[in-house]
């Protein structure tokens, strides 16, 4: 494993030489960090026939109380079976759906450029099977695209992350994970020493990203900022 050295104080006057396994491997979420999910929740409002901007500020509200965004439609419908509306969904087809136009503009030629720049590149969030392929036709520069559906565990388990460190054969340590949901992404990933990054991106991304409990190893404003950073850092 690559290592690199940086000082750190001890004791009074006192400075050590730490190794830090360099960054090899980055994993990205998928919603609100490659993704925009104006599809998707615009899909469940024309569904459940409300406006879609009232949806939109129910997700919001709940995205502010630190509740999963999902109460949003159970604040619509209490009582409401999310897998039995899905499937409904799909009868009457409404299929899940992704293309090049859901894609925030910076994923491409961002994760084009950090395998260029010799870094291997994984996508890994909570997504559905189906949009496990949907994701994987796009044809994104990465070496692997998983989603908790396909492996049966999602984020904030830890066993999701143990199976990110699985399916990449990489240390953890020498693994940055990059997400813009604190409680999902970041606060689990380093549980089990993984490297992270926050984008503020998305509601929660930018209403959680200065919170004092939220420390992630960087904050980002665009994939095009990743890169740089590493440089810059040594990392």
């Amino acid at each position: 494993m690559r290592t690199r050295g940086v000082l750190v104080k001890g004791r009074p006057g006192v400075w050590t030489r730490r190794l830090l396994a360099m960054i090899t491997t980055i994993v990205f979420d998928v919603g609100e960090t490659l993704t925009r999910d104006d599809r998707h929740w615009g899909r469940w409002a024309d569904w459940l026939d409300i406006p879609r901007h009232t949806l939109s500020a129910l997700v919001g509200a709940v995205v502010a109380q630190g509740r999963d965004n999902a109460d949003a439609l159970r604040l619509i419908r209490p009582g409401i079976d999310l897998r039995a509306e899905r499937a409904e969904m799909e009868r009457a087809g409404l299929s899940e759906f992704l293309d090049d136009s859901d894609l925030y503009e910076d994923v491409r030629p961002g994760l084009a450029a950090l395998r260029d720049a010799g870094y291997a590149v994984h996508v890994a969030g909570n997504q559905t099977a189906r949009a496990g392929g949907l994701l994987r036709a796009l044809d994104l520069p990465a070496d692997s695209i998983s989603t908790s559906a396909e492996w049966g565990v999602a984020k904030p388990d830890p066993d999701f992350f143990e199976r990110v460190i699985r399916v990449t054969g990489a240390a953890p340590a020498s693994i940055l994970y990059v997400g813009d949901h604190p409680a999902n992404d970041i606060v689990p990933a380093k549980r089990v020493g993984l490297r992270t990054c926050l984008i503020r991106r998305g509601p929660w991304g930018h209403l959680w990203a200065d919170e004092p409990d939220v420390t992630p190893d960087w904050h980002i404003d665009s994939h095009h900022d990743l890169l740089p950073l590493l440089a810059s850092s040594g990392a």
